[in-house]
């Protein structure tokens, strides 16, 4: 007999959640992490590190721009380093151990060392080999880089790097104008980083609606950001003190060099699957590395199942958490759910930017007839008093019956607001049922309100 029921490979968001879901539904269930902490890239290295980083130095451009304007007077705080890595980590702590506490409450036994899945049903970890009637593979994914880059954590960083920097660089460049590499460049650009982020593409955040992208980028020039698009990184060259970023710009195929003190690589990221023996037991794989899944999150491997960033799909914590909750509902006998339709996607810059659904283009390129309701927050008095004004938000509807088909928000909490249009959206909810429900003025969320009523006859307050 087995000695688990379920063992999940991966603390990280993904994994974690899975095998307390398992534990939940009566499941014996033991998850194996190789890292010393719990909580994965997302807790230690990513989401959470990035999101203090943001946060604090948020509330010091507050202090330097906007504090007087409110009467707060008095010199404006000087930055220590230091002091500001010993938050962020203090935040790390809490977070990881807060996994590792919900791991004993549920009787989660962690195994802990890195895994080889030897056959179905055996996990070996060290010199041991650990049974289970069933594998959830969330191993979760890793930095991807250039050819002609050679990544060193001090001169040349991934976001690990980015977020462990001995000090502040007084040059940065950032390669890929995707997630990350703007959220950590708007970070350094705060803390007084001349921040330089060279793209690929003719827009910032691929894939993102039009509108957003050009606004966006528009607000991150005026915070301080330089861009250089239409831009194939060659080659880095690595000298003592300083990196050169040697690129072509497509429309001319001229060649240029920009000098750094750091550079950060920031273009995308890979599934980790490295170890885990997939190759050898025959689990099938897609072109781009990923695991290759059913609508039941499992392989062709009877037993092993696969979620998160190492197989298709958008390379977010909350897929992860979504698809480790249905896996473990699927192996317990019940229905696991997820509706791809409906995974918001968020960047925490200032202003934020979060967006639901379908964009303008893929409606456009569907031939779906829609309509679409904007409303700026330059109308909104709450972002008018907390100088914050910038941006808009944006529904799409169907034109015939009025369903609410994508939204798209760049402003303040627009990582909260989105989820108001998640809700909707996940009830076949209407622009109309949006437009007629209360919402509580002063706020933020008024603006969601006002966008629904531009689907219909119009905003009251543009």
């Amino acid at each position: 007999m087995a000695a688990y029921d379920v063992i999940v490979i991966g603390s990280g968001p993904g994994g974690y959640v899975s095998a307390i879901r398992c534990a939940q539904l009566g499941l014996k269930t033991a998850c194996v992490e190789g890292r010393d902490v719990l909580g994965g890239t997302c807790l230690n290295v990513g989401c959470i590190p990035s999101k203090a980083l943001l946060h604090a130095s948020h509330m010091l451009h507050e202090a330097e721009h906007n504090f007087e304007k409110m009467g707060l007077k008095g010199k404006s705080p000087s930055v220590d380093w230091i002091q500001m890595q010993a938050y962020k980590n203090e935040t790390i702590g809490t977070n990881t151990k807060g996994v590792e506490f919900l791991f004993k409450k549920n009787k989660i036994n962690w195994i802990k060392g890195w895994g080889k899945i030897t056959a179905p049903g055996k996990v070996q970890v060290g010199d041991t080999v650990h049974e289970a009637k069933n594998i959830i593979i969330a191993s979760g994914s890793e930095p991807s880089s250039l050819p002609g880059i050679e990544i060193d954590e001090e001169l040349v960083v991934t976001s690990t790097g980015a977020l462990t920097l001995p000090k502040i660089p007084k040059k940065m460049v950032v390669i890929g104008a995707g997630v990350i590499g703007l959220e950590l460049g708007s970070v350094y650009a705060r803390l007084g980083s001349e921040v330089t982020v060279v793209e690929y593409l003719d827009s910032i955040t691929p894939g993102m609606d039009r509108e957003v992208q050009k606004t966006f980028q528009r607000i991150l020039k005026k915070q301080g950001l330089k861009f250089t698009m239409g831009a194939a990184v060659q080659f880095v060259d690595k000298f003592k003190t300083k990196a050169k970023v040697n690129y072509k710009l497509l429309e001319d195929d001229s060649d240029h060099q920009i000098e750094a003190d750091v550079v950060l690589v920031a273009t995308g990221r890979k599934p980790f699957t490295d170890g885990l023996g997939l190759k050898d037991l025959g689990v099938a794989m897609t072109e781009r590395g990923q695991i290759q899944t059913n609508e039941k999150w499992q392989t062709n491997i009877p037993g092993i199942y696969a979620i998160g960033d190492a197989i298709d799909g958008p390379m977010l914590a909350h897929k992860a958490e979504d698809e480790g909750i249905a896996t473990a509902d699927v192996i317990a006998g019940n229905h696991g759910h997820v509706n791809y339709k409906v995974i918001p996607g968020v960047i925490y810059t200032t202003p934020e930017v979060a967006n639901v659904g379908a964009t303008e283009e893929e409606l456009q390129r569907e031939g779906v007839a829609y309509k679409s309701g904007k409303f700026m927050f330059m109308g909104n008095g709450r972002a008018k008093a907390n100088f914050a004004a910038d941006g808009f938000v944006k529904l799409l509807a169907d034109s015939e019956t009025d369903r609410l088909l994508g939204a798209h928000i760049i402003g303040p909490s627009a990582g909260d607001l989105i989820h108001e249009i998640c809700v909707a959206m996940e009830f076949g909810a209407s622009a109309e049922d949006l437009a007629l429900t209360c919402h509580a003025h002063p706020t933020y969320s008024e603006a969601v309100r006002e966008a629904a009523l531009a689907c219909g006859l119009g905003a009251i307050h543009s």
